[in-house]
């Protein structure tokens, strides 16, 4: 960590000597309001203020570290008419929102083409709203199916050439008395977890994302959504989640598949970097990298393809900016491979650019990028809507602790609480 904010520190300072002398004060300046991350975004910045030659200037402003904190800060600014904001790195769960308010710039549609060009369906999705690219994709991020080879060749499984179930790395763990790591904690990583079930069943959590909040209707009380709910109790209810699967995040589950009692974890590609540094600092076993392999996410029934989480960062424009043009352009420029490439190597995060994959750094960085490719092609959104905050914390509410969950009735009792959330009728 200490490192990483000397790299931001240091590039902070090299962007504001660029800017104070490669530039005059005529030269206009554009604000990218950005996520926390290693210093790759300060970076790009001073890449594409290099490359503008003098255009504009780009300079970054740090939002929060959690992604709510962030969806508030930008939606009370922006519903300000702030002219400072330029760019935004936002999480896709918030573009509908943003987008639907008016607080989002029009993209032009001979740049909607360019920047969805050679660029994964997944982010394609989670970047539009109301059939409309409102926002560029940036970088790409969904989760994979990690294993112990030791434990899935005991169980006779081959997940690299198979797909496989829950239900078959269910039984593999029980049999073999190990753990599976997911994410049971009540927050956003409990909502990824429900729809990449819920989509994975042939279902969706909204049914008509572009209704009114009153007219909102959910697919939770079907087939997909008890299904969903099935797994998360023969999970929670035999002990497979690990004792502290309520609170277990994507680091805990990590932890806990590094362990004696590791399987199976569905995780974010982060957990390969992790693990290696922890090799590298005498904290975990070589033989633990020589045991793990990666294969896409658990289908929920057999022969049914599965929809992995999808994340990542997309560029928004300010509605209000000042210089809505030189952002879109300036956008254009973040977003290019070669600048996907160096950011998927120095920051982790994958490209939503295919051609960014083929990048030698990023195959030896990660072996398992083709893979990554190939599951941010399948992989699902959560659901597109401008009430996003009041379906995922409807959901954290209902469905926590895992062990509650029944298909019975969690379906059932989520329904009824978003709705009348929706509705007016009752408060989270």
């Amino acid at each position: 960590m200490r490192k990483g904010t000397v790299r931001v520190a240091a590039a902070a300072v090299l962007l504001a000597g660029l800017a104070a002398c490669g530039s005059d004060d005529s030269t206009p300046t554009l604000t990218w309001y950005i996520n926390p991350d290693n210093g790759g975004q300060v970076e790009l910045a001073r890449r594409c203020t290099e490359a503008a030659d003098g255009a504009y200037r780009i300079q970054t402003s740090l939002l929060p570290r959690e992604a709510s904190a962030q969806r508030e800060q930008l939606a009370r600014r922006l519903a300000a008419n702030d002219s400072s904001i330029d760019i935004i790195s936002l999480d896709p769960p918030f573009i509908p929102e943003l987008a639907e308010a008016g607080f989002l710039a029009e993209i032009p549609d001979d740049v909607a083409e360019a920047v969805t060009e050679n660029v994964v369906q997944g982010a394609i999705d989670g970047a539009t709203w109301r059939d409309e690219l409102v926002a560029v994709p940036f970088w790409a991020n969904t989760q994979l199916l990690w294993y112990r080879r030791s434990v899935a060749e005991a169980a006779g499984l081959d997940p690299e050439n198979e797909p496989v179930t829950w239900q078959q790395i269910i039984e593999a763990a029980q049999s073999q008395d190990k753990y599976l790591g997911v994410q049971g904690i009540r927050a956003e990583a409990l909502t990824v977890w429900i729809n990449a079930l819920v989509t994975s069943a042939g279902g969706e959590i909204i049914d008509n994302p572009e209704a009114p909040a009153d007219q909102v209707q959910l697919g939770l009380d079907t087939d997909a959504g008890r299904a969903a709910a099935q797994i998360i109790e023969d999970i929670a209810r035999n002990g497979l989640g690990g004792p502290g699967l309520a609170n277990e995040d994507e680091n805990a589950s990590m932890l806990l598949f590094q362990g004696d009692r590791g399987s199976f974890m569905v995780n974010w590609p982060f957990v390969w970097a992790a693990t290696l540094a922890g090799v590298e600092a005498g904290n975990l076993d070589q033989s633990l990298v020589d045991d793990i392999g990666w294969a896409l996410y658990p289908a929920v029934a057999e022969g049914e393809e599965s929809r992995p989480p999808y994340g990542g960062i997309s560029l928004g424009i300010g509605a209000f900016s000042e210089h809505t043009d030189l952002a879109i352009e300036a956008a254009q420029c973040i977003v290019q491979p070669d600048n996907q490439a160096y950011y998927m190597v120095t920051n982790g995060n994958p490209a939503s650019n295919t051609e960014a994959y083929d990048d030698p750094e990023v195959q030896e960085t990660f072996p398992m990028a083709d893979l990554i490719r190939e599951s941010l092609e399948a992989a699902a959104p959560r659901p597109q809507t401008p009430y996003y905050n009041e379906v995922s914390t409807g959901l954290q509410n209902t469905w926590h602790p895992p062990s509650s969950v029944t298909p019975d009735s969690s379906p059932e009792e989520a329904t009824t609480l978003i709705t009348e959330v929706l509705k007016g009728e009752r408060l989270l």
